[in-house]
């Protein structure tokens, strides 16, 4: 699944393009009523987790989840036709992007709005430091492993499978653990790891876990550690795999 540094790309990408002009919207696939979309000026894109909303002139607002299979393809040409199985196309004066395959792709009320925003936990490509103190009372709150805890969508936005590898990992914090062992220390030392590299996987376009070699992972599908060459154990930590490195994740 698409993990939020991605979609906070898209968001960026789609805006520069898209925000402030009169939008051209269609469902080629017909299973979106683009019609309330189509003709309209896009005042906004933005992204929450692993959530893009897009606010549009006198039109509900966007919602858009891609989902484990969802994407995005960018067009130069306005007038190209839309690949097969587009849910929504949409299209300004310079670029149109065609959105295939997501799980979400629903108009919100102001209440439906509300209630998203209301269920994510603190995004570190959004709060960064403004909500640290919530972020790590919203972890050392959760029940269960760090390793489920920190991919909850309620306690922290945006996090996947791969961000939690790499970043458990340079935190030295075994997946495993229970949050009832974590200190408020810790927490926040995680914390901080997102904050500082999740911009730099969205300026990317891919999970940058080491700023010296930003093509490299630490443990993430690796059979050894980067760093000292101990074999990663691959196990289930809140139904998803895990890596770890035993000897530097405590």
């Amino acid at each position: 699944m698409p993990e939020g540094h991605l979609l906070h790309r898209h968001a960026r990408e789609q805006r520069a393009a898209l925000a402030g002009r009169v939008l051209r919207a269609s469902s080629p696939q017909g299973r979106f009523d683009a019609a309330p979309y189509d003709g309209r000026v896009l005042a906004a894109v933005g992204a929450w987790g692993k959530n893009l909303l897009y606010d549009v002139a006198d039109a509900p607002t966007l919602h858009v989840h891609l989902g484990m299979r969802g994407l995005f393809l960018r067009y130069e040409d306005t007038t190209a036709t839309p690949p097969r199985g587009t849910r929504l196309w949409l299209a300004g004066d310079g670029a149109a992007f065609a959105l295939i395959a997501p799980s979400r792709c629903e108009p919100l009320t102001p209440a439906g709005r509300t209630a998203l925003l209301a269920s994510l936990g603190p995004d570190p490509l959004r709060d960064g430091a403004a909500r640290r103190e919530e972020a790590v009372h919203r972890l050392l709150a959760a029940r269960g492993a760090v390793g489920a805890a920190v991919v909850e969508q309620g306690v922290w936005a945006g996090l996947g499978n791969a961000w939690r590898a790499e970043l458990l990992f340079l935190a030295g914090v075994d997946p495993a653990r229970p949050v009832a062992r974590l200190d408020a220390e810790e927490a926040g030392a995680i914390w901080d790891l997102a904050v500082e590299l999740l911009p730099l996987g969205r300026d990317a376009g891919q999970v940058v876990s080491d700023p010296a070699a930003p093509d490299e992972r630490w443990v993430y599908k690796r059979e050894a550690c980067r760093r000292c060459g101990a074999p990663v154990r691959v196990s289930r930590v809140g139904g998803r795999t895990a890596y770890t490195c035993p000897a530097e994740q405590r």
